[in-house]
């Protein structure tokens, strides 16, 4: 069931005298990558397919990821009149597609899939939290607080089964950070750039990842501030099996904070030169 919906957000609040361009950006790229949620759905289906229980969770979460990419399309025609969300979307599908006809999971095992869940889960619920607390448009914090909200929620649901798979495949603690940390260095990969080249460049301009990358990274890691990092190494130690506090924690999450803002001003400069 739907925690909140569409149309009963306050879209007469929209401001456009508020909006940020690089959040406009950012934003479409968001809306065909949530919108993309059945395909991952489906592929979820296929490697769990003797879990009813978990399939019945996953075609749920689907509905809600979705809704995000709707609703943030949406808000994206409103803050630049002249993009077609449904046309971006349908050039997205074109040009990143998922391999979806499977049996099994591309992470080794069923738990090693859910730990990659919880990974996405983790970055999503931080990045519109980020989102939320930097835009000053309101329609739009709205937004990203509903989703962020949401995104823990999905943790949460893949945390638990996560566990529930655990018990019979015991994977160790070394075992689940190579995974969590390999699914990682996928937010780098053709997902985001090819959906920041699909949603913010022309239709005849040639795909390039490494500009696209750059020019997604550069804006999206600007607005982490370290009481994001904070949350998120506390999840990402939870996921695999570290308790999340004490200076561990303290330690682990200057660290991240420090190497994103290493990382986005690499991607500014990469941008920059591109």
């Amino acid at each position: 069931m739907k925690h909140w919906r569409i149309e009963q957000m306050d879209w007469d609040s929209f401001d456009p005298a508020r909006v940020d361009p690089d959040i406009v950006q950012l934003v479409k790229a968001a809306s065909v990558v949530e919108r993309n949620g059945v395909d991952y759905a489906r592929y979820l289906n296929n490697v769990f397919f003797d879990d009813p229980a978990f399939r019945e969770a996953a075609d749920n979460w689907a509905v809600e990821e979705v809704q995000h990419g709707d609703a943030l399309g949406r808000w994206g025609m409103l803050a630049d009149p002249s993009w077609n969300y449904p046309d971006a979307f349908e050039r997205y599908r074109t040009s990143y597609t998922l391999e979806l006809e499977v049996d099994r999971s591309i992470r080794g095992s069923r738990s090693g899939e859910l730990i990659a869940r919880c990974m996405v889960e983790i970055g999503t619920s931080s990045f519109y939290t980020a989102l939320a607390d930097a835009t000053e448009e309101p329609l739009l914090k709205a937004i990203c607080r509903q989703i962020a909200a949401d995104e823990y929620r999905h943790f949460k649901l893949f945390y638990d089964h996560m566990h529930r798979y655990l018990k019979r495949e015991r994977l160790g603690v070394w075992q689940r950070m190579r995974i969590a940390l390999g699914r990682v260095t996928e937010s780098e990969d053709d997902e985001l750039a090819s959906a920041y080249h699909t949603t913010n460049e022309p239709a005849g301009m040639p795909y390039d990842h490494g500009r696209c990358i750059a020019a997604y990274m550069a804006r999206a890691m600007r607005y982490y501030q370290p009481r994001h990092t904070v949350r998120v190494t506390g999840m990402v130690l939870k996921t695999i099996g570290i308790a999340p506090h004490g200076w561990v924690h303290e330690l682990v999450a200057r660290g991240v904070y420090h190497l994103i803002r290493i990382r986005q001003k690499k991607f500014a400069r990469q941008a920059a030169l591109a």
